[in-house]
This record gives structure tokens, sequence and C-alpha cells, in this order.
């Protein structure tokens, strides 16, 4: 459509569509709703159906499917609670793109009269609402990706991943912002608009999956998904004060997912789970493995859930390889000092802690920056010039730097990168314990700050290494933003680089006062349970599951 009509006219066409999609819903006191740091959920309480709060505020995917298991809810009381609540959170922070309500309370009904008909739940997601990245195929609905141009062209097939998931009877209600391009860490796009953090207006959710963390974040939603290239699905995560997975690549299944520069094989592409808690993280990667996504998706790999390892992990003293500065930029007070807590108080469980060597992670940032425009941003320009819609200040920067090279010249870059990817491997298997023990996983942070203004997230070098290495990664709450403990250090802080500067520069421990604080654990490559049942023991010991109230 866009060859026939101007940008600005099917960005208002999708806009209407949407909007009339959520009509029904919308509700009418949203001024008096002001922003909140903590218990953000409560933005989009619904007060005059304690029904919809209930069902709502249970975090836990397992323990809302027993619900629906006892019949103490049906499944279209869930989703049109959800569908309720995502609404308010669309108003307050634009999150949604793709509206499927009214689809999504057939399939409830369905599920309803087959419960009714059988005594029993449909699949291992019976009833359980899911919204997705605008970057999943559902079959005759646009996916977009935050490109003008690819309006009004419907998938012709689901997903494989949404292909799974019906069969599991979840019911999909929609789909979430994202960047133009996905290339960024934030969330804004010519199509869509800008997606607020639901906390602080004035600040990013994070992205590219960032419409996905603002709305779990206001209990909008109980399970997405998303993608992870660099951080997206963790970063947003992080700064909303939730649950983000990147497994290795070749776990859940990617075919029907579009992506910028897809083709590309050198730095893969993630697809993983974004929930409100951690046991549901377990849950969803558990019964995917084991529903054997490599018979829907050459690209997945025949491996089931290694429930053996996951409790190995829970029933031993661990060696945690601690990263508390990558050498590039320096994290913000706050995050080192939940580090330093969670460390300590790990040792005082009995796990052993050795400081990580990052100092070399710069080399592999480079290396990462180099394959991002190894096609001189063809790939993107192309999308922006089918309708002609302006580049985002970010993916324009992008462009510009962006210069092709040659196929020569990327062989050499993956030459590098194998070259990269053993000695990363040789140096985690050389390093011992103090009593001589390997390191089973790493903590460090997710990102080197809380949440910050829009257009203002610079450096994700603490997430997207481990995209190169191809290593599973958690992103988990710990803890929150306290100005009365996280004041500047008395001694000057002499900034190393531009970038270094800017993130330090970044912070304000009273604007900031509140905002979530993630860390971050990482594993070997498809050592998923392992990483999995690390953030368990973690949580459990720290004492205080969903510190930050979210």
């Amino acid at each position: 459509m866009g060859s026939v009509q101007t940008w600005e006219q099917t960005v208002a066409q999708k806009r209407a569509l949407r909007d009339r999609a959520l009509e029904l819903y919308i509700t009418s006191d949203i001024g008096q709703r002001p922003p909140r740091i903590h218990n953000v959920h409560h933005r989009t309480c619904i007060h005059s159906d304690s029904t919809i709060q209930e069902i709502t505020d249970i975090d836990s995917v397992p323990i809302l499917l027993e619900c629906l298991k006892r019949g103490q809810y049906t499944a279209e009381q869930v989703i049109l609670a959800y569908i309720k609540r995502a609404t308010i959170a669309h108003q307050l922070t634009n999150c949604l793109t793709e509206v499927v309500f009214e689809d999504a309370l057939e399939q409830a009904r369905r599920l309803d009269r087959l419960f009714r008909e059988k005594g029993q739940l449909a699949g291992p997601l019976h009833g359980i609402p899911v919204t997705l990245k605008d970057q999943f195929n559902i079959k005759g609905v646009d996916t977009t990706l935050g490109y003008v141009g690819r309006s009004f062209a419907p998938a012709t097939d689901d997903a494989v991943l949404v292909e799974m998931l019906k069969s599991m009877g979840a019911v999909i209600i929609g789909k979430t912002n994202l960047p133009q391009s996905i290339m960024w860490a934030e969330t804004e796009n010519p199509l869509w608009g800008l997606t607020v953090n639901p906390r602080n207006p004035l600040f990013t959710p994070g992205g590219s999956t960032g419409g996905e963390g603002a709305l779990l974040a206001l209990h909008g939603s109980v399970l997405g998904f998303g993608t992870d290239i660099g951080g997206s699905i963790r970063i947003p995560q992080s700064i909303n004060g939730l649950y983000g997975f990147k497994p290795s690549s070749s776990r859940f299944p990617y075919y029907g997912v579009p992506v910028s520069t897809e083709g590309q094989e050198h730095v893969p592409s993630s697809i993983g789970p974004m929930t409100r808690d951690l046991s549901s993280l377990s849950y969803i990667c558990r019964i995917f493995a084991n529903a054997k996504p490599w018979t829907l998706d050459p690209k997945c790999v025949p491996l089931s859930w290694n429930e053996d390892t996951f409790q190995d992990t829970l029933s031993r003293p661990l060696v945690v390889g601690l990263i508390l500065d990558d050498g590039v930029v320096k994290v913000h007070p706050p995050v080192e000092r939940v580090l330093r807590e969670l460390s300590a108080k790990l040792e005082a469980h009995g796990h052993e802690v050795v400081v990580w060597d990052a100092s070399d992670h710069v080399a592999y940032i480079k290396l990462m920056d180099q394959y991002y425009t190894a096609d001189g941003c063809e790939d993107i320009r192309r999308d922006v010039e089918v309708a002609g819609e302006p580049y985002i200040p970010h993916v324009e920067a992008l462009i510009n730097r962006g210069k092709a090279i040659s196929v020569y010249e990327y062989w050499q870059l993956n030459k590098q990168k194998t070259a990269l990817q053993k000695r990363y491997l040789d140096k985690w298997n050389a390093v011992r314990s103090p009593s001589g023990k390997p390191v089973d996983i790493l903590l460090g942070p997710t990102m080197p700050h809380s949440a910050v203004p829009h257009r203002s997230v610079r450096w994700v070098g603490y997430t997207k290494i481990w995209n190169l290495l191809d290593y599973p990664a958690v992103t988990f709450p710990v803890d929150q933003v306290r100005a009365d403990k996280d004041g500047l250090p008395d001694k000057l802080y002499r900034p190393r680089n531009e970038l270094d500067e800017w993130n330090w520069g970044l912070y304000d421990p009273l604007t900031m006062d509140g905002h979530p604080i993630n860390l971050q654990i990482i594993g070997k490559k498809l050592e998923e349970e392992k990483v999995l049942g690390a953030a368990t023991v973690m949580e459990k010991i720290w004492g205080q599951q969903s510190t930050v109230a979210i």
C-alpha cells in the first residue's frame, strides 16, 4: 500500500483499526491513574470487579493453570480479564500493536466447551493468555516489525511457536510494540509511536521487546514471547523488574518469525519467554523442550528438557563467576551494590564466588558491531523505503555508519568469531574455584543502569556478548535503586571513555529511586536447565522473591 498513499495515511489507518479493536474495553478514568514507582500494576486495577483482580494478580502460569483445572475460573473469564487490563495498560503506555481480542474470546469459549465435555484441560497452557512481540506470524494478521511498509500484508501461516502455543491451549490476545528495525534497546517507530515506561512516562521501558515489558509490568499479560539478538528480551525485563530468558538459539523454534537482517547466521537471534515469576520461565522452557520443536523447525536442536541437571543445580553448592565490570562501561552504584550483596549471601550459604575477568569482552563487542552492518544496512533501508517513512534517530545513525563488506571479508569475520568462541570456552574451562571446582554459571549485570530517559540507552555490552557466544542468559529482579544507600561515591569517578562518561552522567539516584535492579545469570551453550536452576537457588537465597513491586 506504500506505493499508492503516503506513509502517514498508512499509519492513520493502522492505528484506527487498532483503536476500534480496543474501543469496547477503553476506560475513561486514565487521568486518575497517575505514574507510580511501587506496585506499578495497581495503575491498571479494575476495582469494580474483584474476580478480574484475582485472576490477573496471579503471577505464576502454573498456579493460574491449576485454577483453570479446578474449575475456579473459566478460560473466557481469564481471557476477558486480561483483555480489560491489557487495554488499560495500552492507554497508559502505548504498548499494543495488533489486537486479536475477539478471536481470543472465541478460542476461550471453545476451550471451555471442551473442558465441560471432557473434564480435563486441553493442554499444558489451557486458557493461558499470551502476548507476542510484533514479530511473530499469526495467520491473517500483519507482522510489521515496526515498519510502515509491512502494513496490510497479513501472514499466510502461523509461526511454528504460535502453532505450538495454540496446540497447547494457549490463547493469544495481541501483539506488542518494538522499535523500527528491531535493532535498538528502546521502543519507538513511526508506525505505532513511542512506548513509555509504566512507572515514569519520561523513561524508556527498554527494548526491543519493550511493549511486552510494559504490558507485563501492568498485569496486562501473564506470558509473553520476544526475540533477542543483543538483549532484546533481557533489557526490557530488567528495566521493568521482571523475568526474561534468552536460551541458546536452537532451543525454541524461530521458523515464521521475520526479523531485520533475516538470513544472516553470524549472530543468532533467540526466542524466549517473558514472565512475572521465575517458576513460569522454567515451566515454559520445560514444556516446549519436551514438545519436540525440532520436529517442526529444522533449526531446533533435538534436546529434551534435562530435569536431572535442573535438580542437581538446586541441590549442591555452586561455583559462581562474578562479573562486576566489563572494562568498558562501569555499572551504576545500585547495580554494583546488589551484585556484591547477592554474592556475599551466596558465599554465606556455602557457594563459591570467583571474580570473573571480563576485560576481554570489548573484543567480542567490536566484532558484533561489524556484523550488525555487514550488509551496509541494505535490509533495513529496503524496508524503510517501501513506504518512505522517516528513520528514527538511532536507526539513522546505524545506517549512516553501515558499510557493506565483501563475502571474503565476511568469511574473515566468521573465522574471528569462531576463534573468539573457542577462546571464551577455554577460559571458562580453565577457571577454578579456591576448592578446585569448575565454574557452573556467571552472575553479572543485565544493564549498567536502571530505567533511564528516552533515547538514552547506549551500552548493551552486558547482554549482547552472550548472543555472539550463543550462551543462555536469564534476567531476574533482585532489588531496587535506594537513594538513601546508592549515592554517588565520595571519590570522584573519572570515566575511561565517551560511553562510560555518558552512562555515568545518566545516574540520578533521586529520579531513579525505587526503579528495579535486575541481575543476569549466564551458562554455557545449551545449559538452559543449569541457568534456570541457578536462578531458582539465588532467588531463594536472596530471601525476597519479587522484592521489586512490579
